[in-house]
């Protein structure tokens, strides 16, 4: 999907992910690897209202919304899903159906948003009137989401964690200083280094017994390392950063289900975007150092 927001390309992003090896990489680590193939919206749907401000392709916005969240609920109740965007209006999705998922088995649900965007904007105070700028809010339980279907079970604002954030607008930043969200943006990165904001919010949902949704955006990544993505941020996670963040979520063994949103193969170089987030990956499942072949000095 590509309908939350405006920069074509998005909707390549699967294949994308198939060609750079991704369910091959997850085999050869000892995973056995189902691919659903793409979701496919109802074009029969129709909204159940309309926002209070005309929003970037509302309805087709709202038919994936329906789609991946039952895809996503299936996926949850079958194994470890991942989820291959699309842009991060994704997410109003994903995070539903993993919602209603953990919900069912009465747990709390955790989400740690790696993203350059906080995602706080709603359809009434969005200037871009892009989705993608916006699941946050929605799976929060902010209002004015009337065009969308109702989020099934509001993420508590203690369950909700940004990570790398680099670009929040001002009526985002006001909102988000009036509730409890942990947001660690990349001057907290910088100050107290990746692991001990992140060790924190993971010791957070072990103590609750909880279910944890990793959303990785493209752009929590450098331009220099990722250039695939319409929403460019300097100042990004580095290559060893974002490794380190996968492989410490890895030994924490508590990730339950992940998004990788806003992939553009149309803005990559050669699938450089692609096949480091498919490495990313393998670090979130599992793969060491020591399991990569190199180049040996001769």
């Amino acid at each position: 999907m590509e309908s939350g927001q405006r920069v074509p390309g998005c909707t390549m992003g699967p294949a994308a992910y198939r060609v750079a090896g991704l369910a091959q990489m997850l085999g050869e680590l000892g995973h056995h690897v189902t691919d659903w193939g793409d979701a496919v919206m109802d074009e029969s749907l129709t909204p159940p209202g309309h926002s209070a401000r005309e929003v970037h392709a509302e309805a087709e916005t709202f038919r994936w919304t329906v789609a991946l969240g039952a895809q996503a609920r299936r996926a949850a109740d079958a194994g470890f899903p991942i989820f291959m965007g699309g842009d991060h209006a994704m997410s109003l999705g994903t995070v539903s159906g993993i919602a209603t998922h953990a919900k069912a088995k009465n747990r709390p649900l955790f989400v740690l948003w790696l993203d350059a965007h906080s995602d706080f904007h709603t359809p009434a105070t969005t200037s871009s009137g892009n989705y993608h700028g916006m699941p946050v809010a929605y799976l929060t339980g902010r209002e004015g989401f009337d065009a969308l279907p109702r989020f099934p079970a509001p993420i508590p604002d203690g369950n909700v964690c940004l990570f790398g954030i680099r670009s929040v607008d001002e009526g985002e930043a006001a909102a988000l200083q009036r509730r409890a969200i942990t947001v660690n943006d990349m001057r907290v990165l910088d100050e107290r280094g990746i692991i001990a904001p992140l060790r924190e919010f993971l010791q957070k949902v072990e103590h609750a017994k909880g279910l944890l949704h990793v959303s990785l955006d493209v752009d929590f990544l450098d331009p220099g390392i990722a250039p695939g993505v319409g929403t460019t941020v300097p100042g990004g996670a580095t290559f060893r950063e974002a490794h380190l963040v996968m492989e410490f979520l890895h030994e924490s063994n508590l990730v339950t289900s992940l998004d990788l949103a806003e992939l553009n193969p149309f803005l990559d170089e050669r699938g450089r975007t692609a096949r480091l987030m498919v490495d990313l990956v393998a670090s979130l499942m599992g793969r060491k150092v020591f399991d990569r072949p190199t180049r040996t000095h001769g």
